[in-house]
């Protein structure tokens, strides 16, 4: 059992970080409640755990499910905008102890003007709208914890997997391409940093602060020390996917980004530049905090995971296309 049980209410609950977060919880002996549309056919929920069923954008839906219940602890996963927040806040102020937000690491000053990042790192994102969104979303919270005691806690994480998510940009369509001897588009010149962290132990510092009074009117990013290359992370999908020496093809993210800008965001707002980040002011909270997951082990999981289910291997025809386009731009085809 938790050496202080809670009550928390998960607002989200099947994502990748928050089903590992429900789990995590569930096994320290608190009491969960699930808020989500009761879809997760890829994560089911752990025995114990309450689910309510609702649209989280339908007030009138989340409301009558709620029923006037009170938590110590609400974690939200699914706010993406102010309005959202400022939904959530006149929803919870005075029926929780806490309520969590879940921003994102793509916050921060983009590119950096000096790394480890740590929370003082200034907020800018001036490439992705989704990363200016979080931000505003934290700037609401932040002037209602000063003018109001809203009880919030922010909440960073950088790009965090588990077995389903490859972390290439093509995903399952850069696993094939591997397989069928076909080149590879990698942004950049493939040396640039990138701080991965697994689901499960991402879960760890997450929940460490769930209820804990220091953490409240406060910010804390939550990501591991392990930092590999493009080019490293590439290739450990290759040989997982059994493939010794992968074609990779490097290409400019700006380019890219004009061929797929679908990709091109995302890239220019976030994985095209190095990011290691310091996360010792976690570790003040959350001791017991210590990633210990490499992706060299995990994209073996990965591939393997992908090869059992063969009903969700498909090729997107527009990024194979689009690769093919750079690849022969790259190589003045």
């Amino acid at each position: 059992m938790a050496r202080h049980q809670l009550d928390i209410l998960f607002i989200g609950g099947s994502g990748i970080i928050s089903h590992a977060s429900v789990a995590r919880a569930v096994a320290l002996g608190h009491r969960v409640t699930v808020l989500n549309r009761g879809r997760s056919a890829l994560r089911p929920m752990p025995e114990d755990v309450e689910t309510l069923v609702a649209d989280v954008h339908d007030d009138a839906a989340v409301d009558a499910a709620l029923a006037g219940r009170e938590f110590d602890v609400v974690a939200q996963f699914l706010a993406f905008t102010p309005d959202h927040v400022a939904r959530d806040v006149a929803r919870f102020a005075g029926r929780t102890g806490q309520y969590v937000f879940v921003s994102s690491a793509s916050a921060y000053q983009t590119p950096p003007s000096r790394m480890p990042v740590t929370e003082s790192t200034p907020l800018r994102n001036p490439f992705w709208s989704y990363s200016r969104d979080k931000i505003a979303c934290e700037d609401l919270l932040v002037a209602q914890y000063r003018a109001n005691g809203f009880p919030m806690t922010i909440v960073r994480p950088s790009h965090t997997y588990d077995r389903t998510l490859l972390l290439t940009t093509g995903g399952w369509t850069d696993i094939a391409r591997m397989r069928a001897g076909k080149p590879v588009v990698v942004h950049g010149d493939g040396t640039t940093q990138w701080t991965v962290t697994h689901s499960d132990d991402f879960a760890v510092g997450f929940v460490g602060l769930l209820g804990h009074p220091q953490a409240v009117g406060d910010s804390f990013q939550i990501m591991g020390t392990h930092a590999p290359t493009w080019d490293q992370i590439y290739t450990w999908l290759a040989a997982a996917a059994g493939v010794d020496s992968p074609d990779l093809v490097h290409v400019a993210s700006e380019t890219i980004a004009r061929v797929l800008p679908d990709v091109g965001d995302g890239l220019l707002g976030d994985k095209a530049h190095s990011m290691v980040f310091d996360c010792s002011k976690l570790r003040t909270l959350v001791p017991e905090f210590n990633p210990t997951v490499t992706f060299d082990e995990a994209a073996v999981e990965q591939v393997a995971w992908w090869d059992a289910h063969p009903e969700l291997q498909a090729v997107d025809p527009v990024l194979d296309a689009g690769f093919d386009r750079l690849v022969a731009h790259a190589r003045g085809v």
